[in-house]
């Protein structure tokens, strides 16, 4: 058999396989794996006959003396079993729609054959587990309460969670199992803390930025700016993993330390992309599991932690988890966001459309149900950026639905867009030769859409001979390496003209001082060359909603930039549309610049 050890901490924690499988519970392991050594355990070979001495087995490879077993279905009756025959080595059993034979019904979800153990064999087995028990079980929950009830332990049902629990109600099941394996934590040392009178407290607000790329976290830094000028004194923490970090430092912010248990969305993302490919809904489904991870620190957080404001810029797992378990609300809360409504890709099939009217319908189910876990929600941009169309069959028209549940603060930039005569002094700050053509590339903060980065590098040499003396900077960004685009960051034009340049902090004034920029379709690049009235090409990510429905609509809003497929994206085609779109003129519509002001006296109404 084939383990595994996560985390460290007393006591041992460990979740047996049920039914061949091995990863049902990612989720629960990697929160309880923050305080306790975790052990999941991998189906049985074709040689195993007795689960429990193979599992005791684990127990004495890996050195746990004694452990914490938690177990689902056939693994329910599996860690009930060692309790009864190992009373020594079981300090605790927690069991999740436990099979018990003859006392519980078969397993809903295998065809496998059930022990052939009578009840009154059972029931003894049953009354020798002297240890603390917990049963959880969905309803009607007739099966768990007799486990409860032949072992002394503690029932939970929970009403409409199915036979997976775990799967539907991930929360619920992590903080449960995570209290049950506390009770046997070795005495804590004599705690020191201090209490502060809460109208004596400063005012603290808390942001948790979308994990992916940089946007986010950008204009969160403007609204924060404002909100400090509305609230002298304001504390403001920040909830926030790479590449945001990267950004957040460098302004000087306070990144709280529980940001390090954050797992790493956006190396998840980068994990599933294809080849300039993200499909997001198949993507937030694989994700799931490190999604509830990294909610659970939020939850943690606020309450060991008294914040006034919680903002959520496309923080969906924030959102969703909230309004799933809304009695998890501590303060008042925010929620931000860019876009309202998942969409199926035009030529999709119907299951990517059944999914995301699916999806829709929860959120609007969740919004009537729980009005209040929302106490504001901002659409960072004008009524006219919200897409038309339906949510889905049988469902609300977007803007409709949109203009009744949002405020709209209008776009929000991170800065002033320069005038003229600024754009001169910023190019030759940058270095940028009087008259010199500049053509920027660069793909946001995640690695999801580096492809670009490599097609423009191929196309340049083509492109400088239709643009002679052309100077093109590739930025790599926080999490695309330098070198694997050909160069090492060098801040000087490379030989030919081609310049690698790392992460820039202050991409917008690049973005100001070119001739051109060539971009994937982020809404955050893609609006900072509208407001700075450059010319751009913009590539959206094949099969990304988003970037193809909602921030394609947006542009044709502004009259901004010119979209290329990345179909169109060769040597000699992409060479082509740089040489004709560089230094044309901008006749853009402009880009509101107090959007971080109104957002933050609607927030500030919250403090």
């Amino acid at each position: 058999m084939a383990y595994e050890i996560h985390g460290a901490g007393d006591p041992v924690v460990v979740f047996a396989p049920a039914s061949g499988e091995r990863h049902q519970w990612p989720a629960q392991a990697a929160y309880l794996a923050r305080s306790h050594a975790v052990v999941t355990i991998g189906p049985p070979g074709p040689a195993a006959t007795d689960p429990v001495a193979d599992l005791v087995a684990v127990l004495d490879d890996c050195g746990a003396g004694q452990a914490v077993l938690i177990g689902h279905c056939a693994g329910g009756w599996t860690v009930l079993q060692a309790a009864a025959r190992y009373p020594d080595r079981v300090l605790g059993v927690a069991v999740i729609d436990s099979l018990a034979p003859a006392l519980t019904p078969p397993c809903p979800e295998t065809d496998a054959p059930q022990a052939a153990t009578g009840a009154a064999e059972t029931e003894a087995i049953l009354a020798q587990v002297r240890c603390p028990v917990l049963a959880i079980g969905g309803s009607p929950a007739d099966g768990s309460a007799r486990i409860a009830g032949l072992t002394g332990g503690d029932l939970l049902v929970l009403e409409g969670a199915g036979h997976r629990p775990q799967l539907t109600e991930p929360v619920v099941i992590s903080r449960e199992l995570a209290a049950f394996a506390g009770r046997f934590r070795p005495p804590a040392p004599a705690a020191r803390r201090t209490w502060t009178r809460p109208l004596d407290r400063p005012r603290r607000v808390l942001f948790l930025s979308s994990m992916a790329g940089l946007g986010h976290a950008g204009r969160d830094l403007a609204i924060a700016s404002e909100l400090r000028k509305l609230r002298p004194g304001l504390q403001v923490h920040w909830l926030a993993q790479h590449p945001a970090t990267e950004l957040l430092r460098r302004q000087g912010e306070f990144i709280h330390p529980v940001s390090a248990c954050l797992a790493s969305e956006t190396a998840q993302l980068e994990s599933l992309a294809g080849e300039y490919d993200l499909h997001l809904p198949s993507a937030v489904r694989a994700m799931r599991d490190t999604l509830v991870s990294n909610f659970m620190v939020f939850a943690d957080l606020v309450r060991d932690e008294p914040y006034d404001l919680c903002v959520g810029d496309g923080a969906w797992e924030l959102d969703y988890f909230l309004h799933e378990n809304p009695e998890l609300k501590r303060s008042a809360y925010a929620w931000l966001t860019d876009f309202v409504g998942w969409l199926p890709m035009p030529g999709g099939d119907a299951a990517e459309e059944a999914l995301t009217t699916r999806w829709n319908t929860r959120m609007i189910e969740q919004l009537e149900r729980f009005p209040t876990v929302r106490d504001r929600s901002l659409f960072t941009g004008n009524p006219g950026d919200v897409v038309r169309g339906s949510l889905g069959d049988g469902l609300p028209q977007i803007r409709d639905w949109a203009e009744e549940h949002y405020q709209f603060p209008g776009y929000i930039l991170g800065f002033r867009p320069p005038g003229v005569a600024d754009r001169d002094a910023i190019r030759a700050e940058l270095g940028y030769r009087p008259g010199e053509q500049v053509c920027v590339v660069t793909v946001g903060g995640t690695g999801v859409a580096a492809g670009l980065l490599h097609r423009a590098a191929a196309a340049f040499p083509a492109a400088q001979r239709l643009v002679p003396g052309l100077r093109m900077v590739l930025v790599a960004g926080p999490r695309i390496d330098p070198a694997t685009l050909g160069g090492a960051g060098r801040a000087g034009p490379g030989p030919g003209g081609l310049q690698v340049r790392g992460f820039l902090p202050d991409l917008y004034r690049h973005l100001a001082a070119c001739d051109l920029a060539v971009t994937a379709g982020g809404l955050t690049t893609t609006m900072e060359l509208a407001a700075c009235r450059r010319p751009f090409l913009y590539v959206p990510l094949r099969r990304h909603f988003e970037q193809n429905l909602h921030v394609r609509h947006r542009l044709a809003q502004y009259r901004a930039g010119h979209c290329l497929d990345w179909d169109q994206t060769g040597p000699d085609e992409l060479a082509g549309a740089i040489a004709a779109g560089i230094g044309r003129e901008v006749s853009s519509a402009p880009v509101e610049t107090d959007g971080a002001a109104r957002a933050a006296a609607s927030l500030a109404e919250l403090l």
